[in-house]
């Protein structure tokens, strides 16, 4: 009678160890029923799930197997597996799984502990665990630092909503972000990537500069705080900023565009979507002017902004139709993955205003960052503790495979 065996291997790392398994198994004419590899420190942990033939060459396989593991000085553990427990395991394998991504600037076990907790109370299994960010040297100061861990998971959420409110609470409470999406093939089949420019690629808010120039700075930035929280229209807040904007000169535009700075990871985000062959695109209620300036140093593909009508040397204050506003930019992201023969659970969308809430919520993976406490509880991602490259963590990438 067939026997079906979990083998559990672990020791010190060495080449040629998997290869001296195998072929001791090879021998037994065993199949191979599911396998699983680690190193950790150059610690080794290898299991085998192996389907043994009622023979003469599987009879000995196991006895061979210990053997095999005292001349590798690797300690074997075998741990039998009925028909009945394998059938449910197999049955198993059509359930949904998800992924859930923890981004930290530095990963504790209490952030291990919360995130696993909370799989675990809304009835997702985790499979696997991976860690995507490289290895960080013990003194790497605390706002340097970047860590990422990876759970795959198994199973239907109990709840799925209550499941991400606490996934949030948590990350407020740990200074953490923890992403939940579904394992889908659309989520490393995604091909582009659309982007808010003001507090997201760059680490202002242009129109708030101007006004500063204007004299009227006060007055508008609180117009635009609380625009991008929510609490005003954009279309009418913009209209009634720009305004205040009139008769300012020309001159001050190139003065502010070259004091104006790259939020951190974006040259790193745009360098590795431009070589994994991705489309980019700026989407902005901001201003046409630096849009295009970005465009330049980031290799942007696409800029849709708003225009700043410049008579005499001089703004208007008058707004230029049509307005880029919170439909604008959704319209706008449907456009672009018409154009480019994509579906849109291949976009992606990042943004940190109420304005960019419906194209987030469009897009296969709408991420808010670095975002008002509004929008990050709207949007389905959020990453407030690392730069923009954390979203490459997101799509599966590891450090190693690129530039991060």
């Amino acid at each position: 009678m067939r026997e079906i065996v979990l083998i559990n291997i672990t020791g010190v790392d060495r080449p040629g160890l998997t290869a001296a398994i195998t072929g001791v198994l090879a021998q037994g004419g065993v199949n191979i029923l599911d396998i699983g590899q680690a190193v950790i420190h150059d610690t080794l942990s290898f299991g085998i799930l192996v389907e043994i033939p009622d023979t003469e060459q599987g009879k000995s396989v196991l006895k061979d197997i210990l053997f095999k593991g005292y001349e590798l000085d690797q300690q074997v553990r075998f741990t039998p597996v009925s028909e009945q427990d394998y059938q449910q395991w197999v049955g198993n394998q059509g359930k949904k799984r998800h992924i859930v991504t923890l981004l930290t600037r530095k990963v504790t076990a209490g952030q291990l502990q919360a995130v696993s907790s909370i799989t675990a109370k809304y009835g997702l299994n985790i499979d696997h665990i991976d860690r995507l960010s490289g290895r960080m040297p013990l003194d790497t100061p605390a706002d340097k630092g970047k860590g990422c861990i990876e759970f795959s998971v198994r199973g239907e959420a109990a709840d799925p909503q209550a499941l991400r409110a606490e996934f949030l609470s948590v990350a407020q409470e740990l200074n953490v972000d923890i992403a939940f999406q579904e394992d889908s093939l659309f989520r490393r089949n995604r091909r582009l990537a659309v982007f808010d420019m003001d507090s997201t690629l760059i680490e202002a808010e242009v129109i708030d500069e101007l006004a500063k120039a204007a004299g009227v700075g006060d007055k508008v930035s609180q117009i635009t705080e609380r625009a991008m929280a929510g609490e005003l229209d954009f279309r009418a807040s913009f209209k009634e900023r720009l305004a205040l904007l009139k008769g300012l000169d020309v001159n001050v535009l190139d003065s502010i565009g070259a004091s104006l700075r790259l939020t951190e990871g974006a040259e790193t985000l745009f360098a590795e979507l431009k070589r994994l062959g991705y489309k980019t695109a700026i989407l902005s209620g901001g201003f046409t002017y630096f849009a295009k300036q970005l465009q330049a140093k980031l290799g942007i593909d696409y800029v849709f902004a708003n225009e700043l009508e410049v008579v005499d040397g001089k703004v208007t204050g008058v707004a230029v139709e049509p307005i880029v506003d919170a439909q604008r930019k959704a319209d706008l992201l449907k456009e672009l993955a018409h154009k480019e023969g994509l579906r849109l659970e291949q976009t992606i969308a990042v943004g940190d205003g109420a304005n960019d809430l419906p194209m987030l919520a469009i897009a296969g993976l709408g991420v808010a960052f670095r975002a008002k406490p509004l929008v990050k509880q709207s949007a389905r991602q959020a990453i407030s503790t690392l730069g923009l490259d954390g979203v490459l963590y997101l799509l599966g990438l590891r450090d190693r495979d690129g530039q991060l």
